[in-house]
């Protein structure tokens, strides 16, 4: 993997709220899934990379929609659909920064993140999935994503790997 420019990448994190991440979830566990993009979080913001939290917003505004962390120094975008592009100021921000890729994780794996990631992709972003920083909801899913879809979008690594590429 090529090293990451902070200066032209972010973090997009999708859909870590409190109902979602305690989902029967597969091959990871919400926790797990959590643990990874906090690393994640942690060394993009440490490099000056912004990073985005995705939310999702239900009219009913069910109980445990709130983020399993805190995001105040992160960008958040309040999303009604399951992408996190249409009806936000996501494709803005990114450009206002002058980000050219960008990474995913989030939950699920085969809605929120996926739906983002192709607009994403459609939006002329470089994409890479963090595959250990996302679940799914069903394991065949997951992996149709990250063998069949995301390759063909973009890029697929693991946390470890975007970590040392950039220190």
């Amino acid at each position: 993997m090529t090293k990451i420019d902070p200066a032209t990448s972010a973090l997009v994190l999708v859909d870590l709220q409190e109902r979602i991440v305690a989902l029967p979830t597969t091959p990871y566990r919400g926790e797990d899934v959590v643990a990874n993009a906090l690393r994640l979080r942690d060394a993009f913001r440490g490099a000056g990379a912004p990073v985005v939290v995705v939310q999702v917003s239900r009219p009913d505004n069910p109980p445990g929609n709130e983020l399993v962390f805190d995001a105040q120094d992160d960008k958040i975008v309040t999303k009604y659909t399951i992408g996190g592009f249409a009806g936000t100021d996501l494709d803005e921000f990114l450009r206002g920064k002058g980000v050219r890729t960008v990474y995913f994780g989030g939950i699920a794996t085969e809605f929120g993140v996926e739906s983002t990631l192709r607009a994403a992709s459609d939006h002329d972003y470089d994409t890479v999935a963090v595959s250990d920083a996302m679940t799914a909801l069903s394991e065949i899913s997951h992996e149709n994503a990250l063998t069949k879809i995301f390759p063909r979008l973009g890029t697929v690594v693991t946390t470890d790997e975007a970590l040392a590429a950039l220190s």
